[in-house]
């Protein structure tokens, strides 16, 4: 079902005009003198002001004198002061896109400096996986091998480890509907844990009655394919606490009986994107062998319209008692989401949701950051500097008492609209705070920059593999 690439990563410490290879990538700080291959070539064109380094800015070279590969690309990275994480990434990203439209052996990309590894590593890998895997003529090939020049050996199984993360949490989201629905999901959850290290433990419908998922199981009526729970457990230090991570998988959303338009509805393939970065994200820890303990939770259902579908007017209990009045049935995320966050934070208390919940928050704040709500403070910030290292972002948006009415209900101890055009995003945070009891939560809601509608310098369109990085800094930093 999915179409992982084989491509192998690998470091090499060889002076970059030495390697032999299809393409040699080498990147250009607007603000410092070149001296890499094709200097004096390079000279001349910025004399002329041909080639300025901006970043992501290309120039090939065909046939280059003085390099043995076959191929060399100039990438801007703009000025050295600037450079953070995401500069690497997505300057390598755009090299890789450049050169994986047709298909070759080896790309070769200098790193321009050792702590840059990890960022121009995965962004290599980023670029040289589009959505069109399906298609009898594909329109991007991943290379047999990318090769790291001057990248410490140490950080390649991190690089590796990120990579098939974030091309597994990419081609789930990129996956037809009608082949990743929640059985196969889970099934994809079970092999990821057998290959990576960790353990998952699936829930059927059975096991979630008894278990009290009375939400989640509700949005999961009106579909012939059963809802799922997938519970990750990786134990990296034991007898520590764990990290919680909880993911909206909606395999594909409809909008049950309040059902979407056909614009609205055409991408909801992604609508598990959350679920797709927490499994990503565990496989990578558990790769790296990080000593820290994670629990993953993956709510994963499909919502559709049909005769026993929920209706309006209906009232669901979560799995800690509280009930919940129906008000519009593709507000879906956050009525899965609530027992999944029930479970979680009966194990730790840390926990971080990620989930594509509401379109209010693309209008708030764009489609490149996801907006994130905590119940307390200092845990919303140890989660948004991971991210920040990460090269991701994210915004905090308020979560005060004033936003409390906004669930309010007449009938239930809670609806699951806010009931007005205003601060959408921050009652689909609302709701969710009612179901972590005193647990320090994060909710992430990533609907931009989970899935591109279009393809940038950077990116193809789909799948974005969002948030995989963040997890692992989330990890890395917790508890130390």
């Amino acid at each position: 079902m999915l179409n992982i690439p084989a491509t192998r990563i690998d470091g090499s410490d060889e002076a970059p005009a030495a390697v032999r290879a299809d393409w040699l990538a080498v990147g250009a700080w607007a603000d410092a003198p070149y001296t890499g291959p094709a200097a004096e070539l390079l000279a001349k064109l910025r004399e002329a002001g041909d080639f300025a380094a901006k970043p992501n800015e290309l120039l090939p070279v065909l046939n280059p004198t003085g390099v043995a590969a076959q191929r060399l690309l100039v990438v801007g990275l703009g000025n050295r002061a600037d450079a953070k994480r995401n500069t690497l990434h997505d300057a390598a990203s755009a090299a890789a896109r450049h050169c994986t439209a047709r298909k070759f052996g080896t790309i070769a990309f200098a790193v321009p400096e050792p702590e840059f590894t990890v960022a121009a590593g995965v962004g290599l890998a980023q670029g040289c996986l589009g959505p069109g895997i399906r298609k009898s003529a594909p329109s991007r090939f991943a290379p047999e091998r990318l090769l790291l020049l001057g990248a410490p050996a140490s950080d390649l199984p991190r690089v590796r480890a990120e990579v098939r993360g974030m091309w597994l949490a990419r081609e789930l989201v990129n996956a037809p509907p009608r082949e990743l629905y929640p059985e196969t999901f889970a099934s994809v959850a079970a092999e990821t844990g057998r290959a990576s290290g960790f353990a998952v433990e699936v829930w059927d419908e059975s096991r979630l009655a008894a278990e009290r998922m009375g939400s989640l199981l509700g949005v999961a009526e009106g579909s012939a394919r059963p809802a799922r729970l997938a519970v990750l457990r990786y134990e990296g230090k034991p007898g520590a606490p764990f990290l919680g991570l909880v993911g909206k998988g909606v395999t594909f959303d409809s909008g049950g009986l309040s059902l979407k338009p056909n614009d609205g509805m055409v991408d909801m393939k992604c609508d598990m994107a959350g679920a797709a970065a927490v499994l990503g994200g565990v496989s990578a820890i558990a790769e790296q062998k990080l000593p820290v303990n994670v629990l993953g939770v993956l709510a994963l259902v499909e919502n559709m319209p049909s005769g026993t579908a929920l209706k309006l007017g209906d009232v669901l209990t979560a799995r800690n008692g509280k009930t919940i009045e129906i008000l519009n049935t593709d507000a879906e995320g956050r009525l899965i989401l609530a027992d999944a966050l029930c479970f979680a934070t009966e194990q730790t208390k840390h926990v971080v949701n990620f989930a594509t919940l509401t379109g209010a928050c693309m209008i708030a704040l764009g489609t490149e950051t996801s907006g994130l709500m905590t119940n307390d403070d200092g845990w919303g910030d140890v989660v948004l500097s991971a991210i920040q290292r990460a090269g991701e972002r994210a915004w905090k948006l308020p979560m005060d008492a004033s936003f409390d009415g906004l669930i309010k209900s007449k009938v239930a101890d809670m609806r699951n609209t806010g009931g007005g055009r205003y601060a959408g995003a921050i009652a689909g945070g609302k709701f969710l705070q009612q179901f972590v009891g005193d647990a320090k939560w994060v909710h992430l809601d990533i609907a931009g920059p989970a899935f591109a509608e279009g393809e940038s310098a950077v990116q193809d369109a789909g799948g974005t593999g969002c948030m995989v990085r963040a997890i692992v800094e989330m990890a890395k930093g917790f508890g130390v």
